[in-house]
């Protein structure tokens, strides 16, 4: 029974992390605006503003699941505590699997409130629109390109968030030229912040007879959906609108109407597609909210103090601004230059484990140590 005693110890020793995690999380201060939030919902003319109403619906359900979160934590604390007791009362070890696997899932939970305490921007709580665009290296960057849109969809899946192609963009002979997607659940901006940037691949490109190596460049945008664009003002006369036929992974209706939108914003030179909808004015209308949603991000990233500052970004992909490594060869290591941190199995991570990387880099986020500035 000694391990039980153990067990026991580890739980007594998880407790004050587990009530620090209210703090952290601001339990309090979520059960106050709920309450409000639930007044309001209750009140008489609340569904007379669709608008707001629909507003304090999302808020409320977002406090109410962490609050949920939370109080299932700590329920099960109890239960494997309890588990403890019987188990010594009654010296019976059959209850010790149980207890082992209920530790192991309280400390992952645990792990992740801690990480989701981190995150206090603005918009880590939104939507995710993340785009991928090929380097220079025809073939292979596009095959690249193609094997980073599969792990982060991939990574959506596991964690059981939805994602959606807003643009695709097939490559000449293999893989992708450009894609976009809107990745949908809470904090999906929140965790995929990390991923922003250049990646880069060293590998034996299977598209070179002579089995050389080769090294090649994709890069990920990633920006927080922004709904409430009251802020952000686009005059007609700032856009320029093309049409095109849809390609790539779309439905029947691809490449029969010249249905796809492309918007291009002629301050900032900044431009978004989309060809999802099988309607020109709908594909305008997300192609609308996607640069809204970039022009916002630039500013608050920029610090700038108005959207008319935004000169445009232009972000080369190329050697010295990756910021992470994947290598197939001549040995396997995935490694992020912020951070440090690294993975060997790099089969696990183009399958979309990259919660290590996400982790460490929230981790550095809010402690400030990182490996480069």
């Amino acid at each position: 029974m000694i391990e039980f005693d153990e067990y026991k110890v580890k739980l007594n020793n998880l407790r004050p992390k587990l009530d620090d995690l209210s703090t952290s999380l601001n339990l309090d201060r979520c059960r106050d605006d709920l309450e409000r939030y639930h007044a309001q919902i209750e009140a008489p003319g609340f569904w007379d503003d669709p608008d707001t109403s629909q507003k304090v619906m999302k808020q409320a359900r977002l406090l109410e699941s962490k609050v949920e979160r939370y109080e299932k934590m700590c329920s099960l604390w109890d239960d494997l505590m309890t588990i403890c007791e019987i188990a010594q009362e009654e010296d019976d070890d059959s209850m010790l699997p149980e207890l082992v696997s209920g530790c192991a899932e309280l400390e992952e939970k645990m792990e992740t409130a801690r990480l989701e305490s981190l995150l206090t921007g603005d918009y880590d709580a939104n939507n995710a629109l993340v785009s991928f665009q090929a380097g220079a290296g025809g073939t292979e960057a596009q095959d690249w390109c193609q094997m980073l849109y599969r792990m982060y969809t991939h990574w959506a899946e596991r964690h059981g968030f939805t994602y959606k192609i807003l643009d695709y963009l097939d490559g000449d002979e293999a893989g992708i030229k450009s894609a976009s997607i809107m990745i949908e659940g809470t904090n999906a901006y929140g965790f995929l912040k990390s991923e922003n940037g250049v990646h880069r691949l060293v590998r034996v490109s299977p598209f070179d007879a002579a089995g050389r190596r080769h090294t090649s460049f994709s890069a990920v945008e990633v920006i927080p959906e922004i709904t409430d664009d009251d802020e952000v003002e686009i005059r007609p006369e700032e856009i320029e609108m093309q049409v095109f036929r849809s390609s790539g992974a779309g439905g029947q209706h691809i490449n029969k109407t010249s249905s796809a939108v492309r918007l291009i914003h002629k301050p900032t030179g900044i431009v978004v597609a989309c060809q999802t909808q099988r309607d020109q004015f709908q594909n305008k209308e997300t192609c609308l909210r996607m640069l809204k949603s970039k022009l916002m991000e630039i500013k608050e990233r920029e610090h700038l103090e108005k959207i008319s500052d935004i000169k445009g970004v232009q972000q080369k992909i190329e050697w010295g601004s990756q910021i992470r490594s994947y290598v197939f060869m001549p040995y396997t290591l995935a490694k992020d230059t912020r951070t440090g941190y690294e993975m060997t199995n790099i089969n696990a991570v183009m399958d979309g484990d990259i919660d290590g990387f996400i982790n460490a880099y929230l981790n550095c986020l809010s402690t400030g140590n990182w490996v480069t500035k």
